[in-house]
């Protein structure tokens, strides 16, 4: 019986490094940008380097669907060197005391900027701005997997959230 349940301790061992890698690079370090959370310098740094605008991450810690955003969506190479390339990338914590300075310059805590100024009421809310700070599409809720979140990031980086809706973006893309 102890050669047994060592047995299964050694096999559940080694599949639990491979299990945390599969997962992918934590998304804090890889896949959002470094802030000092003033949006509206954010918003010029984001035309110097090219990008299409900035996606906001509204989260908060007690959210299954934040974290399985994160665990893994968020965490998948290909996700966060496709989102890096086309925006800067930011979370926010809708309950969060922390000031941060909205694309018109006026400071409040996070909460405020979440819930007053981007009406966030469920997390995870994936929002998209222009480079003029304006809201150009939102997500709410999470993604099935990485391939659906990916599509929501070419739709916006390529503009065609100009000409349809994202689920007749989607249901044209399921397949390819």
């Amino acid at each position: 019986m102890a050669r047994l349940l060592l047995s299964l301790m050694l096999l559940v061992g080694s599949l639990l490094p491979a299990a945390a890698g599969a997962a992918g690079s934590d998304p804090y370090t890889h896949f959002f940008n470094e802030t000092f959370n003033d949006f509206s310098e954010e918003l010029k740094t984001a035309r110097q380097e090219g990008k299409q605008g900035v996606m906001i991450f509204f989260e908060m810690d007690e959210c299954p669907f934040c974290h399985f955003m994160k665990e893994n969506v968020l965490s998948q190479p290909q996700v966060q060197s496709y989102f890096r390339e086309h925006f800067l990338l930011f979370p926010v914590d809708i309950e969060g005391d922390i000031e941060v300075t909205d694309f018109a310059g006026k400071t409040m805590p996070q909460k405020d900027f979440a819930f007053k100024e981007n009406r966030v009421r469920a997390t995870p809310v994936i929002a998209f701005y222009d480079l003029d700070g304006k809201e150009i599409h939102r997500h709410t809720g999470r993604t099935a997997d990485a391939a659906e979140f990916l599509l929501v990031g070419k739709y916006v980086a390529e503009g065609i959230y100009r000409e349809m809706s994202f689920t007749k973006f989607k249901r044209e893309n399921k397949n390819k």
